[in-house]
């Protein structure tokens, strides 16, 4: 794609360079971690990348029953991290650059999927700043539980880009067309109050509480029969994920429009300079 993003026949995770973790505990859970706090979890292609490699692992690993998704530090994922090498898309032309950031694109819902559509369900701890595809991640989960001080928005619009990782529609599916569109379009932040009251998540807990009210829903499951509960998650998805995948790939397609215009590269600009962007929809 370009100027090397990624090498997607790698399928290890060199040490030092890990976006992700993945501890399986002895009863019956798989914890996956967000472990760049420095970074505030921010993400890349290359956690992209680790994502659909260890859900391959969870998927296939008997011992895991149930997934606790959660993050180090004091932010659960801000978003893209735009200081990450290979971050840019490159082509000969427009088209070629188009063309390449839309299997990009693909390429990443493709591990999204993975994750997503893993056997066992996951459940999301989520703290501090939830922004960006830090939502959509979040978005992914089965159930999400957050600490008070959590934040939540996809602020993709006010940066001259679309929503890349289907959040829009999954807040659609969740909350109603209404609030995916107030949400998206207007790149606002809500609470987790607000959060819990448009069912984008499940539960609310003071902060110190969070890693234990997560695990312990996690656990809950987990102990249950294990096809039963792939059984209940795989109906309950094909009922509420109909039309998802079509959705997705226009979704992909939006994407790569909107990078390769001037409109995302001004918004980046003036949100490294911390001005208001001038748009001109080209």
């Amino acid at each position: 794609m370009g100027a090397a993003v990624i090498d997607t026949l790698d399928r290890e995770i060199p040490d030092g360079e890990e976006r992700m973790r993945l501890e399986v505990t002895g009863d019956g859970l798989g914890v996956l971690t967000l472990c760049r706090p420095e970074k505030l979890n921010g993400w890349s292609w290359e956690s992209s990348r680790q994502l659909g490699l260890l859900a391959d692992r969870i998927r296939f690993d008997d011992a895991i029953r149930a997934v606790l998704l959660r993050a180090d530090g004091r932010a659960f994922c801000a978003g893209i991290d735009v200081t990450a090498p290979g971050g840019a898309i490159t082509g000969r032309s427009p088209a070629e650059r188009t063309h390449r950031y839309y299997e990009g694109i693909r390429w990443a819902h493709e591990r999204f999927a993975a994750f997503a559509r893993l056997p066992q369900p996951v459940v999301a701890a989520v703290q501090g700043y939830c922004l960006g595809f830090g939502f959509e991640l979040a978005l992914m989960a089965d159930i999400r539980i957050a600490a008070e001080d959590a934040v939540f928005a996809l602020p993709e619009t006010a940066i001259g880009v679309a929503v890349d990782a289907g959040g829009d529609l999954r807040i659609a599916r969740d909350a109603g067309a209404g609030w995916a569109k107030l949400l998206a379009l207007t790149g606002r932040r809500v609470d987790a109050s607000t959060a819990e009251r448009l069912g984008l998540v499940q539960q609310v807990v003071p902060e110190a509480e969070l890693e234990k009210e997560a695990r312990a829903v996690a656990s809950e499951i987990a102990a249950n029969a294990p096809l039963a509960v792939r059984a209940v998650k795989r109906n309950i998805d094909a009922f509420a994920d109909a039309g998802l995948a079509e959705a997705l790939d226009r979704t992909a397609m939006a994407a790569a429009l909107t990078l390769t215009s001037e409109d995302a590269r001004e918004g980046y600009a003036a949100k490294a300079a911390r001005r208001p962007p001038t748009f001109e929809g080209r």
